[in-house]
């Protein structure tokens, strides 16, 4: 239990030894949990490009990036990846915002209403990192396909045997296995990280209604 649960179960005992607090100490507390709650928010958020960032600048010499890179493929992969840092940086600033905004609230029904939008704003960026994840899928497909002349020898080849379809069918079922491995380690990832964080402003979120009655 923590220190405002502590405090405003002494507060309703209604004892002479406690500390009676008043509505808008209550609101206080609840407004400094949440300015941190989204402060974490907004710092691993940043952690986490980071981390990626390192990780892709550690691979940029390996086999797979070389082998784009023979393909020819900036022409999609550069416009794509701007794409990427763009949104993310807009992001980045919704969720500084959002602490920013939190940080200097002074009403219990603006903070709620922030609270909200913060949520919102962690649901569209979560959203966002799984639907960047499948595009990068298609795009590496297309670019392998259109690309990659051995691919093309064996599309040809298979389409020659009558085997196109079985062919398709193995590169698109582990395509699907592949990427749904990935989405489930990042939305477990994400749960246990944001979730938790989350889970607190929601119940800073009900406090706060509950002091509006």
């Amino acid at each position: 239990m923590d220190e405002l649960e502590l405090l405003k179960k002494d507060w309703k005992k209604g004892e002479d030894n406690y500390p009676k607090l008043t509505y808008n100490e209550i609101y206080k507390m609840i407004l400094k949990k949440s300015s941190s709650i989204v402060k974490w928010i907004f710092i691993i958020s940043l952690l986490e490009f980071a981390f990626w960032t390192g990780i892709s600048f550690l691979l940029k010499d390996n086999k797979n990036a070389k082998h784009f890179d023979e393909l020819e493929s900036d022409f999609l992969l550069i416009p794509f990846a701007i794409l990427g840092y763009v949104v993310l940086a807009y992001f980045f600033y919704l969720f500084y915002r959002n602490y920013r905004r939190i940080s200097v609230t002074d009403s219990a029904k603006v903070l709620m209403e922030n609270i909200l939008k913060t949520r919102r704003t962690v649901k569209q960026y979560v959203a966002f990192n799984l639907i960047f994840m499948i595009a990068s899928a298609v795009i590496a497909l297309y670019i392998e396909f259109s690309q990659n002349e051995d691919v093309i020898s064996k599309v040809e080849l298979a389409s020659a045997n009558g085997e196109a379809f079985t062919f398709y069918a193995k590169i698109i079922g582990l395509t699907i296995v592949t990427l749904g491995g990935a989405i489930l380690v990042l939305l477990g990832f994400y749960w246990l990280i944001y979730g938790i964080l989350l889970k607190r402003l929601n119940n800073n979120y009900r406090e706060l209604k509950k002091l509006e009655v």
